[in-house]
């Protein structure tokens, strides 16, 4: 394989797959917090308040702000070993959340997922874009988008029957550590095979650099490396492509990430469901929403690319912004659970589709030696966004303007309303910009 060539179709596609087990992983990782907060509310004496900090704000602190520089050590040196390091991290911290004994130590354990976690998706972009040209990326991103909602999924049914299975359990002793809470074996139940996918990663090859742009400075002299002062310029000038697109985004992952963390709780509080029900229900709704909804999206966007060039994503993306909208804020109005979760269908699709097309089209447009640091200011604007928040928004709603645990529909129903909006609103602004912007742009 040559620096201009593309690997075999087989080898991009084991690439492809052992990177969507790895995101699958993490997402899996991530979503088993929110299946036990009621009993981790009990049994370290929390608010709705300080859980929300836990589900977001813990994780996406150092998720973020570690994405940045690990972004740009991805544009430079290995991404299969920067992601091999990042899965073994992330899974012993995982571990680590089933020994903690106080609220501290939790909020330090959640950082620790957040920081592995944080090495995934700009190396794992970055690497995708290598395996396949512009047209085909969008299939390839839509597999790969399936980690979000197959690992959620997973997590919600795998965990509701291990919470389940050790309900009834005499007290947990482990050597050294003492008694445990029951859902805390939940985490080191999931943290620990983990570590198996990180072996697997060093079996995918490393693809070689593509569409690396050359930079000439006043003087005439080219080069091929590009500053961070120059990546900032990249950004700046098409500041409303970029711009518009990533606040876009951040609203479809702030009303995600509100759904994950507080709807199991919302069925426990509005409609009395027990935990094994609620994990099948909406287990099984994102298994089987998820999946179609990335894969079609990133299909779908490769098939109109030869009509409408780098916009096609970005119109896939602004269209679908309004049936998720409608969809999230009718969720948690909903009569019962069933069909609660059958409007969940649609927003599942429609976000699991924005996944895939969202990267593509900012890639699209990002030469290969800024890729992982443009990937990270992106996964940096929505989850600070959305992990921040989307949990805290519903909360606040719910301790300090309702003072109703049970009103938490209402809460939900309300922030999807408002951000979904603003997500509409940006979306279409960012589909203008990409249909005027030219597909390369000098940085000098």
């Amino acid at each position: 394989m040559n620096k201009n060539n593309y690997p075999s179709s087989q080898q991009a596609w084991y690439g492809v797959v052992i990177l969507t087990l790895a995101y699958i992983l993490s997402f899996l990782d991530r979503q088993l917090l929110s299946l036990v907060v009621t009993d981790v509310k009990s049994d370290l004496n929390l608010t709705d308040s300080q859980m929300s900090l836990i589900l977001g704000f813990a994780f996406a602190l150092f998720y973020t702000t570690m994405g940045i520089p690990i972004g740009r050590l991805a544009d430079k040196k290995s991404r299969r070993t920067i992601i091999g390091i990042g899965i073994t991290f992330w899974c012993f911290m995982t571990a680590a959340t089933g020994i903690v004994k106080t609220y501290i130590q939790l909020f330090i354990a959640r950082v620790g997922v957040g920081v592995g976690e944080a090495t995934l998706s700009p190396s794992a972009l970055s690497m995708i874009s290598d395996y396949f040209p512009k047209e085909k990326r969008g299939t390839a991103m839509g597999f790969f988008n399936m980690g979000v909602s197959v690992g959620s999924g997973i997590a919600l049914i795998l965990g509701g029957q291990i919470v389940a299975y050790f309900a009834d359990f005499p007290p947990i002793i482990l050597p050294i550590v003492g008694q445990i809470y029951e859902w805390q074996a939940l985490f080191i139940f999931i943290g620990i095979p983990g570590l198996f996918v990180a072996l697997l990663m060093a079996s995918i090859k490393e693809p070689s650099r593509k569409g690396i742009m050359t930079v000439v400075n006043k003087s005439g002299d080219s080069s091929e490396e590009i500053s961070i002062k120059e990546t900032i310029r990249f950004i700046y000038q098409r500041k409303e492509a970029y711009g518009w697109l990533f606040l876009s985004m951040a609203c479809s992952v702030l009303i995600g990430y509100a759904f994950l963390s507080w709807l199991p709780t919302m069925y426990i509080r509005a409609y009395s469901a027990s935990i094994p029900t609620i994990t099948l229900w909406l287990g099984f709704a994102f298994l089987i929403g998820g999946p179609f909804g990335a894969t079609m999206s990133g299909w779908l966007g490769d098939k109109l690319y030869k009509k409408y060039n780098n916009s096609s994503h970005v119109m896939l993306f602004a269209y679908s912004m309004i049936i998720l909208t409608i969809a999230a804020v009718l969720v948690p109005l909903m009569p019962n659970y069933q069909t609660a979760t059958l409007m969940f269908m649609p927003q599942i699709v429609m976000a699991a589709g924005q996944t895939a097309l969202a990267p593509v089209a900012m890639i699209n447009i990002t030469p290969n030696q800024i890729r992982g640091q443009v990937t990270a200011v992106y996964f940096f604007v929505i989850s600070m966004t959305g992990y921040t928040l989307g949990p805290t928004s519903v909360a606040l709603i719910t301790d300090f303007v309702f003072k109703d645990e049970s009103l938490i529909t209402y809460s939900m129903s309300i922030v999807s309303l408002v951000v979904g909006l603003i997500g509409i609103y940006a979306g279409f602004k960012s589909l203008n910009y990409f249909r005027e912007q030219p597909t390369i742009i000098d940085i000098d």
